[in-house]
C-alpha cells in the first residue's frame, strides 16, 4: 500500500525518476518545469529541504512498496494556519483515487503535524482531473485564479478547512 512520507534527502533519486518519467504527461495539463529544473535538480532539492527545515514549506511524497514515487504533495507558504497545496501523481496511477486519498490524508497531516487549519489550491479551467480531485477531497471553489497563480492559465482557487485533531 502506498505511503505518504515527509520528503527527505534519501528520496532524491526516486523523485528525479518520477519527474523525468512523467514530464510529458505533466506538461499536457500544467506548465513544463523546463530543462533548467532537471539541470539544477540537486540544488533545487537541497533548497526545498532547507525550506522544509525552516518551516516555510512541507513536502511529501507518495511512495510505493517498491520505493518508487507515485506522487508529490506539497504545502507552500505555511503561515497563520494556512498553506497552499500543490500535487502531481504519476500517469500510471491516475484515475484510481490515489490523488484524492493522498490529498485527504495530507489534510489530516497538515493539522496534526503542521498546525494548519486551511488549505488552498488553484487549478486551471482545463485541468478537469485536478478539479475532480479537489472536489472529492472536500475543497470548495472560492474564487478566480489568475494566470500569475497558474503559470499563464486562468482557473479557480479551491479551499478546504482541515479537520481538528482529537
Amino acid at each position: 500500500m502506498p505511503e505518504l512520507k515527509l520528503l527527505h534527502v534519501g528520496h532524491a533519486p526516486a523523485v528525479l525518476a518520477f519527474e523525468l518519467a512523467n514530464r510529458s504527461y505533466f506538461a499536457a495539463s500544467i506548465p513544463d518545469r523546463g530543462d533548467d529544473f532537471f539541470d539544477q535538480f540537486t540544488n533545487r532539492y537541497d533548497t526545498a529541504l532547507a525550506e522544509q527545515e525552516a518551516g516555510i514549506c512541507a513536502f511529501y511524497v507518495l511512495v510505493a512498496e517498491d520505493g518508487s514515487v507515485l506522487g508529490r504533495f506539497n504545502l507552500y507558504d505555511l503561515e497563520d494556519g494556512t498553506a497552499r497545496l500543490g500535487y502531481r501523481v504519476a500517469e500510471r496511477v491516475t484515475g484510481r483515487g490515489v490523488a484524492t486519498t493522498a490529498v485527504r490524508e495530507l489534510c489530516r497531516t497538515a493539522t496534526a503535524r503542521h498546525g494548519l487549519r486551511t488549505l488552498r489550491a488553484a487549478t486551471s479551467h482545463d485541468n478537469a482531473a485536478s478539479q475532480k480531485v479537489l472536489t472529492k477531497a472536500g475543497f470548495v471553489p472560492v474564487g478566480p485564479a489568475t494566470p500569475a497563480d497558474l503559470g499563464g492559465k486562468s482557473g479557480t482557487w479551491y479551499e478546504r478547512t482541515c479537520p481538528e485533531v482529537a
